[in-house]
């Protein structure tokens, strides 16, 4: 008896696990080398000719064309963990590969895989514990969370400029706008702009609007000004029937037309009136408008799709439905608001709002690729910091966290009995990947190095691999700066916990025909 339709695909059983298990690590060694500051860049290049240039791993994993279902799911612990906390992808990845492969080594020797999903959730449990534990008891000063940032920014396409002077951009930005306690990461945009070297990237206290001035007579440059949005049309009302209207004589005509330019006219006065000096409009504005507003010395922007939520934010105002409804106490504050011109591109840069809660990181590159790439690593940079700053501390970098969780998750695996003692030593032997590779993309021995690691936390309960010149030393990485925000480990601890037990309890896949 058929109960699939006759094209249907279906694999079962050993083989089911052992295509899932292999194509998860496939993906997982794809990221691989890309792990932490003597990282390797990967190239991407699209089916249209676009090139990509990263060592990113969840935009590496987003922009592969991945069609294995399992492969897949690892790309989604990359996403999980860039959407959640902004950083870690890749270490994410490489352990959810790892734990794959100690997982087939386990199937191999007939432990059943609902014994390994119970055993890496004990395991998991026990190497959050861990990472509580090697948090730092400090405060969350600007120098620990630019070390935070520079942790999270070295070895990656930064260009010219050093990660310490993008590290005080970032807390620059993260502190302006924190509010009580809290960092409103929404407020935070970066705009990448190429014409111009790495070290030319700034913060700008304000918004950046990829907008001109609607009329070429109207202000390129304001100061101390009045700021409002209308989210509609200034245009000519049309009528909500439909009508026709009948001119029989150049009269007619003539009031017709006077009839729309008073109409106009009006919004002008309105708008004047009001004291608006820079006016954001959500939609068309009437030619009439643009010369008259011009001529008054009013700045006018189209600012399209955008509620005015932004230059709330920035300088105070109260976005309004249309111009009719516009008040003085509907008005924001800037201190300036200035046009200027990067090769073919206009950018309007408005600063100095009076709330004063929206900045923007101005990152610039000499190519496309560099600015695309440092706009990628501020991103995660301001994520990294946020996350420290809301969600609970720093740990150690520099593979310490997770020398720490092995250590403690092996001292543990003791107390388990029966055979999920084999998964929850396996999960403490997948951790030692993360140590393992730093050493290997540093230029170390990774089994010498991992050796070592092992006795120097024995003996002083902390130990990280540090990158210094062609090679790395065993050492504190707190003495050296190397430090992650705790949500990181936890992050990618649980995220990579979740995608490798979900492939290992798959024993069936079915394939609908094309």
């Amino acid at each position: 008896m058929f109960i699939l339709e006759e094209d249907t695909q279906r694999t079962s059983g050993e083989d089911a696990q052992s295509s899932n298990i292999t194509a998860g690590k496939a993906v997982s060694e794809a990221v691989r080398t890309t792990l932490g500051p003597r990282g390797m860049d990967k190239m991407l290049v699209s089916d249209s000719g676009d090139v990509v240039i990263t060592n990113d791993g969840a935009t590496i994993l987003n922009e592969m064309d991945i069609e294995h279902p399992a492969a897949q799911m690892i790309s989604e612990v990359a996403e999980t963990q860039e959407d959640e906390v902004g950083d870690g992808t890749t270490t994410a990845a490489v352990l959810a590969g790892e734990l794959l492969s100690k997982a087939e080594d386990l199937l191999d020797d007939d432990v059943h895989p609902t014994t390994i999903v119970e055993g890496y959730y004990e395991a998991a449990a026990m190497a959050h514990d861990a990472i509580d534990e090697v948090t730092l008891d400090t405060d969350l000063d600007d120098e620990l969370l630019g070390k935070v940032a520079k942790s999270s920014m070295t070895g990656k396409g930064t260009g010219d400029v050093s990660a310490e002077d993008l590290a005080e951009v970032v807390v620059d930005a993260v502190r302006r706008v924190t509010v009580d306690g809290r960092v409103v990461r929404d407020n935070i945009s970066v705009h990448a702009q190429t014409g111009s070297s790495s070290s030319a990237t700034r913060l700008v206290e304000g918004l950046i609007i990829d907008e001109e001035p609607l009329h070429d007579n109207m202000p390129r440059s304001l100061e101390d000004v009045t700021v409002a949005f209308v989210g509609d049309d200034i245009e000519v009302r049309e009528a909500n029937i439909d009508a026709e209207y009948n001119v029989s004589s150049v009269d007619d005509l003539n009031t017709a037309i006077e009839s729309e330019q008073n109409e106009l006219q009006g919004y002008v006065d309105h708008v004047l009136d009001v004291g608006v000096d820079v006016l954001f409009v959500d939609g068309d504005v009437a030619s009439h408008v643009q010369a008259a507003l011009a001529k008054e010395g009013v700045m006018v922007l189209e600012n399209k799709h955008d509620d005015g939520e932004e230059l709330a934010f920035a300088t105070g105002l109260t976005p309004v439905a249309n111009v009719s409804s516009l008040e003085a106490e509907d008005l924001g504050h800037a201190e300036s608001v200035s046009v200027e011109k990067f090769g073919d591109e206009t950018l309007t840069f408005l600063e100095g709002g009076a709330d004063g809660q929206a900045v923007t990181v101005f990152a610039r590159g000499g190519t496309e690729h560099v600015a695309d790439e440092l706009e990628r690593v501020l991103g995660d940079a301001l994520d990294v910091v946020t996350a420290a700053v809301d969600q609970g501390g720093v740990v150690p970098g520099a593979g310490a966290t997770e020398i720490a969780i092995a250590d403690h998750v092996r001292d543990e695996a003791a107390s388990v009995e029966g055979r999920k003692q084999l998964a929850v030593e396996a999960f403490a032997d997948a951790i030692d990947v993360l140590p393992r590779t730093l050493a290997e993309n540093t230029g170390m021995d990774p089994i010498d190095a991992l050796v070592d690691l092992r006795a120097e936390f024995e003996r002083e309960d902390i130990a990280g691999i540090i990158s210094e010149g062609q090679t790395g030393v065993i050492d504190d990485p707190v003495d050296y700066g190397v430090l992650d925000p705790v949500a990181v480990k936890h992050e990618a601890v649980e995220s990579a916990a979740e995608a490798s037990t979900m492939i290992v309890r798959i024993d069936d896949v079915i394939s609908a025909s094309n």
